[in-house]
């Protein structure tokens, strides 16, 4: 077996990184598990303590996982809540259709279960939807929206026949179209065997429920409803964005109370997964940005 200098380097990453999560993971609370506004149980976990909470929401054919490598750093100073979407992760899958509303219920049941007052929500990908979604349910308590590589533009000028083309390679062959649609996502220089597990992973997706999210979402963008749903949300935006896809300021800040953006060159869609450090560091920036606007 050939062992390179890369694999070895991976190897040790993830050894320090299980290492560190087993001691966050032993301070935290047992997972947990609450129920949305439809009865759909949701599950979640909560680490560390100290405001404001930050709730960690995943995106599209993804779990609470995908935000292993900012638990350790963020628990630290911050009590930090992930969440299992329905119809990911270990919450329920009874729902007939998977929405954006009814994520943001999912949210909102969550942060009420834990009694959290002063929240930062932070959603990748589709997740950005997600948290804009209760944003508007709970204005009360969140304080700032932080987009993990999403939001690049709310007014994106989608058509239905686009979205079919789209849907089309998912609805024919999930799994094999999932990855060709991920793949294109995924920086070229990250690691073959993050790169792998990231692909298996969401090709392994319960696809009535990716389909049907996907649908939602991407609906928003054809009514748009994806830039008017900021006009009722009246708190700062801030996005942590790789740079597959341009920003529109102009198109963001016409709906959003700010909206700002900080950019990591040649980063692909998970930048969270594979460039942690440098990621956990500009998250942190991003949270000091809001609450610098709200002095």
């Amino acid at each position: 077996m050939l062992v390179t200098r890369q694999s070895v380097s991976l190897v040790s990453f993830f050894m320090v990184l299980c290492l560190t999560f087993g001691t966050i993971q032993a301070q935290a609370e047992w997972p947990q598990v609450t129920t949305s506004n439809d009865g759909t149980p949701i599950s979640y976990e909560v680490y560390g303590a100290g405001e404001p909470t930050l709730v960690f929401v995943h995106g599209w054919s993804c779990d609470s996982r995908y935000w292993r490598a900012q638990l350790p750093h963020f628990a630290k100073n911050h009590r930090v809540v992930t969440i299992d979407l329905a119809g990911h992760g270990h919450s329920g899958m009874t729902r007939s259709q998977y929405t954006m509303s009814a994520f943001g219920e999912d949210v909102r049941a969550v942060i009420e279960e834990t009694d959290s007052r002063s929240v930062l929500l932070i959603g990748h990908s589709m997740g950005g939807t997600v948290i804009a979604e209760a944003g508007r349910l709970m204005p009360n308590r969140i304080i700032g929206l932080i987009g993990i590589d999403t939001l690049e533009n709310i007014e994106y000028p989608l058509s239905r026949e686009e979205l079919e083309k789209m849907l089309t390679p998912l609805e024919n062959d999930f799994r094999t179209g999932s990855r060709q649609f991920v793949e294109n996502m995924i920086s070229s220089r990250t690691d073959p065997q993050l790169r792998e597990w990231i692909l298996s992973d969401m090709s392994a997706a319960t696809p009535t429920v990716a389909l049907s999210a996907m649908n939602d979402m991407m609906s928003q963008y054809i009514t748009g409803e994806a830039a008017k749903i900021f006009d009722d949300i009246r708190i700062p935006v801030v996005t942590v964005n790789g740079d597959l896809w341009p920003i529109n300021y102009e198109a963001n800040r016409r709906h959003m109370f700010s909206f700002d953006a900080i950019i990591l060159k040649d980063a692909g869609h998970f930048l969270m997964l594979d460039r942690p450090e440098e990621f956990n560091r500009e998250l942190e920036n991003a949270i000091n940005m809001i609450m610098k606007k709200l002095e």
